[in-house]
């Protein structure tokens, strides 16, 4: 491991051991500070942001823009001061802070024994979301990580989340489809954050009028497996309750073959994140690449 590895594993796990302990107006705090300061910084994931938000909010200007940055910074480190503080939230903590609207889609899906797949985008904080379906709704589901260097911080991720109630696969090594499948098919709960793919086997949807690459996933999995699919969006407002929505069931076209069927729903899913972006764009936490015309031509899809 190299220095910048246990460097980056020790922070981490500072956060968790530490910032758990924090009376929650000092964590509020904390997280808007370090927020405004890696804002004020400009670097390249703010500068990311800012670019981001320009194509979610086109008729946005300079000074609208740099405000939309700062206020996502604040969103985002929101998501990290409750994510180290989840562990250590009581049930009624976690019951109580989330209140998400047309939660029937998800329960009317759990009962039908078909299976249910919840897609979600980057926003606000799908860990507390998926707390919240495992303790109030007293579901487990199973979802899946990508990899983080060094292995230690992954090994943290997949504590954490098993530690509130998910099974967590890892994305690479090709057996994670197969498991959720089964899951499905067990008439099980699958979460997937699926606003985000630059491999080769990302669907291309128009997205806030360019073309992004998503991931295929949950629109093969509702094909092959007969799950359920439905989109989820979260959002922040000024108080410390997150809310949400659960959108109406995707269906699977009844017309063309798997690939157009999985590029029909693929793009069902990204205009339900669009709407969900649209209103609450700042507590969209992509501070990364997403459409394809911001990719660097010469290395392609990462």
């Amino acid at each position: 491991m190299t220095t910048a590895d246990r460097l980056t594993d020790a922070l981490y796990g500072l956060g968790w051991s530490t910032v758990k302990k924090l009376p929650e107006p000092v964590a509020v705090r904390l997280g808007n500070s370090v927020a405004d300061l890696a804002w004020k910084q400009r670097g390249k994931g703010v500068q990311r942001l800012e670019s981001n938000y320009a194509r979610v909010r086109p008729d946005a200007g300079p000074e609208r823009l740099r405000e939309l940055s700062r206020a996502g910074m604040r969103s985002y480190l929101r998501y990290w001061m409750e994510s180290f503080r989840l562990p250590s939230w009581s049930e009624e903590r976690i019951r109580t802070g989330f209140v998400p609207k047309d939660v029937h889609h998800l329960t009317d899906g759990l009962a039908s024994d078909r299976g249910v797949i919840l897609a979600l985008p980057h926003l606000a904080n799908w860990d507390l979301a998926g707390a919240w379906v495992t303790t109030e709704l007293e579901t487990p589901f199973t979802t899946v990580a990508e990899r983080l260097k060094p292995e230690t911080l992954y090994d943290r991720f997949v504590a954490y989340r098993e530690g509130l109630g998910m099974e967590v696969l890892p994305h690479s090594g090709g057996t994670a489809f197969g498991t959720l499948a089964r899951r499905l098919r067990d008439g099980g709960l699958v979460c997937l954050v699926a606003d985000r793919d630059l491999s080769a086997s990302g669907i291309e949807v128009g997205f806030f009028g360019d073309t992004a690459r998503m991931p295929a996933g949950p629109a093969l999995l509702a094909q092959q497996t007969g799950a359920i699919l439905l989109p989820v969006t979260l959002w922040y407002d000024d108080t410390p309750v997150m809310k949400g929505r659960v959108h109406a069931p995707i269906e699977v076209p009844e017309s063309g073959d798997k690939a157009a069927k999985t590029s029909v729903m693929t793009q069902a899913l990204a205009d339900a994140f669009a709407t969900g972006i649209a209103d609450h764009p700042e507590d969209w936490h992509m501070l990364q690449r997403l459409w394809l015309a911001d990719l660097d031509p010469a290395k392609g899809p990462s």
